[in-house]
């Protein structure tokens, strides 16, 4: 008997691969087999899925990249990518395809429904994504990795969660050490973007505490090469104990060690702070197409379990308020790290398996 086969479509960011790849691994435990489809780009991001999985390159193309010739391309390459999909599906036919958004999964989606097959997509973020916004309306089932997520009328979501990976489980409500007249470590990640302005804050807010709150304080600050010299200068001068990299490979358990994480909210920012469970403080980026870290962070702050700064409001007065109030306040913390666990969705990965499993079975295409 021939395997079940299930298509992934997904393009070429971390937001998008990470749940993707995570639903890859499950399925292909189950006995599934398990195809990736994307474009060149996102190929090139798929290096951590299993070798088991098949990766079907399709042309896709995007509006946001590129000068007028590659735009006007645009629908010709997508075009191209939909039919080469047509082809590929109906040489040996899936039996679900799940779309995580971008770009590339559009071919391979549009397929499928052109098709009639068994279909769905995963948001990652609280505000829809351009591609999962077109097809939304045209899948039987939408997951969302954030809740609540903005859906178009008459759209109904399953909350999922979001994946998160391996190290996460391991820490996966860790017992948290409440702040008190001991050594206190906070984390302060910015993600791939953006995190400029919590260089240019951050420090600051943290050398404004009471001298008997800062001196308990240790550091561990993310900081884009750039700001790395100002940043761990600042620290140094001020007297405050603080480790400053560009990126931190073992930020889950710096996370299961912190009094307070400070940082911005990607999805799996949010979704790695709430399954460890700690208080945080959430500076979402402004930028954010379709202002998703703000409804990102709007889960988290309306558990009472993070506070939510907009950048327009973020400075070191404000900011050192809230992390003062928040480490001088150990039943408040406990209250926060506690109220996190009670948001997340650990089992995010099982939800999704479930529901693909759901949809195999199903008649509604």
């Amino acid at each position: 008997m021939t395997a079940p086969l299930l298509v992934i479509a997904a393009g070429g960011t971390g937001g998008h691969m990470f749940p993707a790849q995570a639903l890859a691994e499950a399925m292909l435990r189950r006995g599934w087999q398990v195809k990736l489809s994307t474009d060149t780009r996102g190929a090139r991001y798929a290096g951590g899925f299993p070798h088991a999985v098949g990766i079907e390159v399709i042309s896709s193309a995007t509006f946001a990249r590129g000068g007028i010739l590659a735009k006007a391309l645009v629908p010709l390459r997508i075009g191209m990518g939909v039919i080469s999909a047509l082809r590929k599906m109906r040489k040996q036919r899936p039996t679900v395809v799940v779309g995580f958004g971008g770009y590339p999964a559009i071919p391979a989606v549009a397929a499928a429904t052109l098709l009639k097959l068994p279909r769905m997509i995963h948001e990652q973020n609280g505000v829809l994504g351009r591609v999962n916004k077109v097809f939304a309306k045209r899948v039987p089932l939408v997951a969302c990795g954030t809740w609540p997520t903005t859906l178009p009328e008459g759209v109904d979501g399953v909350h999922t969660g979001n994946p998160v990976r391996a190290a996460i489980h391991e820490r996966a409500g860790a017992p948290y050490i409440p702040p008190g007249d001991h050594p206190m470590s906070i984390l302060v990640i910015g993600g791939s973007q953006g995190a400029r302005i919590l260089s240019d804050v951050v420090p600051a807010a943290i050398a404004a505490l009471p001298e008997a709150v800062r001196d308990n304080i240790r550091v561990s600050h993310q900081a884009r090469d750039e700001d790395y010299g100002r940043v761990h200068t600042f620290y140094a001068e001020n007297g405050i104990r603080a480790e400053v990299q560009p990126f931190f490979r073992d930020v889950p358990t710096r996370i299961s060690e912190a009094q307070l994480v400070i940082s911005r909210s990607g999805a799996s920012s949010v979704a790695d702070i709430s399954v460890i469970g700690r208080p945080s403080i959430l500076i979402p980026f402004a930028a954010a197409a379709g202002d998703h870290q703000t409804a990102n962070a709007r889960g988290l702050v309306d558990a009472e379990a993070a506070i939510m700064i907009p950048e327009s409001k973020l400075e070191p007065g404000a900011l050192s308020q809230q992390i003062s109030a928040i480490v001088t306040n150990p039943d408040a913390a406990v209250t926060m790290a506690h109220n996190a666990l009670a948001a997340s969705r650990p089992d995010a990965t099982e939800r999704l398996v479930e529901l693909v499993e759901n949809l195999a079975e199903s008649k509604e295409h």
